[in-house]
């Protein structure tokens, strides 16, 4: 049976290092709806914010989107997206629910495509997710730049593109020749899926690494990893929303 996705864009006004960012001007717009925008770009179903903050759901209600109210006390954007899902889709028309970061602006619409391959393969892939090669030298060491252990293939096929994620981590892993890989937090639930995960309370390896997706695996879900070409901006830093106003003013 064919996928039904819905993207849901988690945002919230709190922030340590760039407060009330998803509302930071880029471009004449909003940077969450400049997110919106990217995900209506790939073209694979309905797009909604799940938003903690009212005047986030105003702004994106003001150029036309559709935004949900959820609570702001939420530790995760994936508990935040379930209770819009819940708003949202109560009647359960969407199987895929795919998760978009509210920072990146710069987001290539065929990236949000990509996460649904590894769910389209078959059944037994619970969470897709996408990575790209690390070509940055100083990207290898950085603990802000998760890595992803996966087995790709070298092969040219698509289907050599999707492998099984073993492990998350911060680290510098794995060992030996060969690329490392940058996991890029864009995901893509099965609803069965989401909602077990958000059920589960934080396994020990989450809670080392601070690491969301561990998990997952260690309580035996299956996520599969899409390569992608490019790592998308994360609007974390003022310098980065200034690199991000750069880009999109030439689009």
């Amino acid at each position: 049976m064919p996928l039904s996705p819905i993207v849901l864009i988690p945002a919230r006004l709190a922030s340590t290092r760039l407060p009330n960012k998803p509302l930071a001007e880029i471009a004449g717009k909003p940077m969450i709806v400049h997110c919106v925008e990217r995900a209506l770009e790939a073209d694979i179903g309905p797009v909604a914010v799940a938003a903690g903050d009212a005047e986030i759901v105003t702004a994106v209600r003001d150029f036309g989107h559709t935004a949900v109210a959820t609570d702001p006390a939420h530790p995760s954007g994936s508990d935040r997206i379930h209770e819009a899902l819940g708003l949202v889709d109560a009647d359960g028309r969407h199987d895929v629910i795919v998760n978009v970061q509210g920072d990146l602006p710069t987001l290539d619409p065929r990236s949000v495509r990509a996460a649904l391959a590894p769910l389209e393969r078959g059944p037994d892939v619970d969470i897709a997710t996408i990575a790209a090669i690390i070509t940055r030298e100083e990207e290898r060491e950085n603990p802000n730049v998760v890595k992803v252990l996966a087995g790709f293939s070298d092969g040219s096929t698509d289907d050599l593109h999707i492998a099984r994620a073993l492990a998350f981590t911060r680290a510098t892993a794995p060992w030996g020749d060969g690329p490392l890989y940058h996991h890029i937090g864009l995901y893509a639930y099965r609803r069965a899926a989401l909602n077990r995960f958000v059920t589960m309370t934080p396994g020990i390896l989450e809670r080392r690494e601070r690491l969301e997706q561990l998990r997952a695996l260690e309580a035996g879900m299956r996520i599969d990893v899409a390569l992608v070409d490019d790592v998308p901006l994360g609007v974390d830093t003022p310098e980065d929303l200034e690199r991000a106003r750069e880009i999109l003013a030439k689009k």
